[in-house]
């Protein structure tokens, strides 16, 4: 099989690569000699227990908390030079939605890497912020208020706004928790196309009976990686009993 191609067809991409990643709180570890290969044109899928320091790790690439060893390359370089080029979208909760602020303007904030010295939206940046409100089933809700949208309208918000920026690398943090059957139905397909289209797409996720039809390859992780590899395998009962003590049922 072909490697990946990049976004334009480009040829293979290098997604997100680490290696030996160790993070300590209050010198207690939450990540261990961590090592994660996320190419370009596939789904990664991130699982594990409560604590074992999956949000931790999306943290530590995009350079929100500082590891205490191991290395992390974005797109092939370190994540400084290619920030444009990455969207962070972290949980719910950690954003403030009593911000004043429409759809389409959140969107918009997509465009603002791409934005000349003087900062003003050009007709490209107007398209690509329209294609990112169509294409997320958006459209209709440009002008509503993100505070008055539903869990799951306001993950297609932040997922449109990394549409609008073009980002080759798409961390996601949770973007299945709590939303309703529809926004899973049209974010699983959407994430699929995205890969399928050159982009990498890594995504934590807790909902293992899901996971097998969004995900080309998993991590296991708690605290250190458990397994990694094709969703099936490691999704196989040894490796998740030694992940959550238990093995869970997975339908």
């Amino acid at each position: 099989m072909n490697p990946p191609s990049g976004p334009g067809g480009q040829g293979p991409g290098q997604g997100l690569v680490v290696r030996g990643l160790t993070v300590r709180y209050r010198a207690a570890p939450v990540l261990r000699d961590v090592a994660l290969d996320a190419p370009l044109g596939r789904v990664t899928g991130i699982v594990g227990p409560n604590g074992a320091g999956k949000s931790t790790l999306l943290k530590t690439v995009v350079g929100l908390v500082r590891p205490d060893a191991g290395t992390v390359t974005v797109l092939g370089g370190p994540v400084d030079r290619v920030r444009r080029r990455l969207a962070y979208l972290p949980q719910r909760s950690a954003v403030d939605w009593d911000y004043p602020a429409e759809v389409g303007e959140v969107v918009a904030m997509g465009r603002y890497p791409h934005l000349g010295l003087l900062q003003r939206r050009r007709p490209r940046d107007r398209e690509r912020v329209a294609a990112a409100l169509e294409r997320a089933g958006l459209t209709a809700l440009a002008r509503r208020q993100i505070g008055e949208l539903s869990g799951g309208q306001q993950q297609r918000v932040f997922l449109a706004r990394a549409l609008a920026q073009e980002a080759e690398l798409l961390l996601l943090d949770e973007p299945f928790a709590a939303v309703d059957a529809v926004t899973v139905d049209l974010l699983t397909p959407l994430l699929r196309e995205l890969a399928a289209e050159g982009r990498g797409v890594v995504v934590v996720n807790h909902d293992l009976s899901t996971i097998d039809r969004l995900c080309d390859g998993l991590v296991l992780l708690n605290q250190r990686v458990v397994a990694a590899g094709p969703t099936a395998a490691v999704l196989a009962p040894a490796a998740l009993a030694e992940a959550y003590g238990i093995a869970p049922v997975v339908a």
